[in-house]
């Protein structure tokens, strides 16, 4: 193929997949599965410990692949590439918010949960502050969870209805369907062994994009003179005004916070390293996690770079061939790989593997939020089998929910906000109500509460208003997209109509909702930290005896120290 005009070469694909492509896929999908059986069938649902927390027993390596998969799911492998596409490589600061992130939660909040054994990371308000405090938590994750699983069930259905002509309804179903049977028969053990397997397909999705653009660009170089010359290799922008979508602070600052709202309280991800066989295993997870993370995020932004190579000339989604950025990736990949059957199914293998490895960790999270605190201390002569059996059902339960809650997602415009947008607003006052506890010897249920719901009202606030008043194109600075080129390929580019004026906007949408959707868990965790500070100390946060067990405190810290310095004696 030529090097000197890979697009006009590239735009005869055919938008369907060969047998090899359906086999390929298939295969993903009969292995998901029967893993979920392989366990079933080893009795795991037989102790409700062993089928939420695989006894506690797991190794470092496969919880960290299971850690990153989770988090990452298909909103990374669509959503990235296609933010880099729009708006620059500037998404790739976000390596330094993961390590932020693993650093506080490997240092202050691990290691409070293991001195305290809990299996709910909602556990933790009851014994820090109330009961009620965790049943509101436990219902805040509820709603948080449900959500952003419909956003990662309707992403990859996207794709699979781009490239493959599948019935989009019937790919959400079948993905909450497969999603469901492999976590509901097979527990936690399933969910980790099927995260590694998924990882793996992620990357290779990734490497099937810049692999092939490589070879068709003639080089590395080519793609990142292309990036350089359409303006997506600034990264550096200092502007501290936090109106402005994507800065260096706002990524940074604002990630950190929405991320550590994810790894640091959120069940779904404070389950998996708390099942480690020791709090030694759970640090390393962290950390091998974050290796794991920084190699997708970089595979997604260099994917991204080599999607505006090929198209930089003639936009997809400006010509209408595609008819959302989320799509972008997938409808790349068929163009790419059009001549080599087998492919464009190993890609959205990798992207459906997202999404089956973020949901089922969902659904295994809800079941088990569910019965250790909404179940287990309401009924208490109920036995372990019978916990276990509700487990299982809780988990078809949530299933289905999930596959509902992708109906809303479909209303969204971009996936990828979208998920951070619902992180921040829940994870953030969450994240303020966990740090006041484990931080301050002086904060008390009266506090926590008082700033919970403060720190609620206002992301909610800023969140709505956002929606109802989205930001000017100058605080979201989208790059430029050409379709200068469409005409080779005999593409009918729409002929743009002019749009009647639009109302004056209010002055509180230009100041307040066109804050970056980054601070928003920023904003909530603050906000929540310091009302339920003075709230508490107003209250008599000071008098009361609290067990130094459920604050960080300056040994967990020495305790490492120690640690790593036998390591390195030895």
């Amino acid at each position: 193929m030529s090097t000197t005009d890979p697009f006009q070469a590239l735009t005869s694909a055919k938008d369907h997949f060969t047998s090899l492509d359906y086999v390929i896929f298939a295969l993903m999908l009969i292995f998901s599965a029967a893993v979920g059986i392989y366990y079933a069938l080893k009795g795991v649902h037989n102790s409700q410990e062993e089928f939420i927390m695989a006894s506690r027993s797991l190794h470092c390596a496969p919880v960290a692949l299971s850690l990153t998969a989770s988090f990452m799911s298909a909103v990374t492998v669509l959503g990235t590439p296609a933010e880099v596409y729009r708006f620059g490589m500037k998404f790739g600061l976000f390596a330094i918010s993961y390590a932020v992130m693993v650093a506080i939660t490997a240092h202050v909040f691990l290691p409070v949960y293991y001195r305290l054994r809990i299996t709910s990371a909602y556990e933790y308000l009851e014994l820090r502050y109330n009961k009620c405090l965790r049943m509101i938590g436990t219902v805040m994750f509820i709603l948080q969870t449900v959500s952003y699983s419909g956003i990662v069930i309707y992403a990859p259905s996207l794709a699979l209805n781009q490239v493959t002509g599948f019935q989009l309804w019937g790919a959400i179903v079948g993905t909450g369907i497969i999603c469901t049977f492999y976590c509901t028969l097979g527990g936690l053990r399933a969910v980790v062994l099927t995260d590694v397997f998924q990882f793996l397909l992620m990357i290779c999705a990734f490497i099937l994009v810049i692999g092939r653009t490589v070879s068709i660009k003639g080089g590395l170089g080519r793609i990142l003179d292309d990036a350089r010359h359409g303006e997506r290799l600034d990264v550096w922008d200092f502007n501290p005004n936090p109106l402005q979508r994507h800065t260096f602070w706002s990524i940074v600052i604002g990630g950190s916070f929405t991320w550590l709202g994810v790894y640091a309280v959120n069940q779904s991800q404070v389950q998996r390293y708390l099942s480690c066989k020791s709090q030694v295993h759970a640090k390393l997870a962290l950390y091998v996690n974050l290796l794991g993370l920084w190699l997708t995020l970089s595979s997604a932004t260099l994917s991204g770079l080599a999607m505006y190579s090929v198209f930089k000339d003639c936009d997809p989604w400006t010509a209408k061939k595609v008819a959302a950025p989320d799509q972008l990736i997938p409808y790349l990949v068929l163009q790419l790989w059009k001549d080599f059957p087998g492919i464009p199914g190993l890609f959205v293998a990798g992207t459906y593997s997202g999404t089956l490895s973020s949901v089922s960790s969902s659904i295994n999270a809800l079941a088990t939020v569910t019965v250790q605190d909404l179940v287990k201390p309401n009924f208490k002569t109920l036995t372990e089998a019978d916990l276990s059996s509700i487990s299982m059902g809780m988990n078809l339960l949530f299933g289905t929910i999930c596959i509902a809650m992708a109906a809303v997602a479909s209303l969204l415009t971009s996936v990828l906000q979208a998920a951070l947008t619902i992180f921040g607003i829940i994870g953030g006052p969450l994240l303020g109500i966990f740090s006041l506890g484990v931080l301050l010897s002086s904060a008390n249920s009266k506090g926590a509460f008082s700033g919970l719901v403060c720190g609620f009202i206002i992301v909610v606030w800023v969140g709505i208003g956002s929606q109802l008043y989205p930001p000017q194109p100058h605080r979201t600075e989208p790059l430029h997209l050409s379709t200068a080129g469409c005409h080779v390929s005999n593409w009918t580019v729409p002929t743009t109509i002019a749009k009647p004026p639009t109302a004056p906007r209010p002055s509180i949408a230009e100041n307040w909702y066109s804050m970056s959707y980054l601070y928003l868990s920023a904003l909530g965790t603050l906000v929540t930290f310091m009302v339920g500070t003075v709230v508490s100390l107003l209250t008599g946060g000071l008098k009361q005896d609290i067990d130094r067990s459920l604050l960080f405190g300056k040994e967990d810290l020495i305790e490492d120290y120690e640690y790593l310095k036998a390591k390195a004696i030895h």
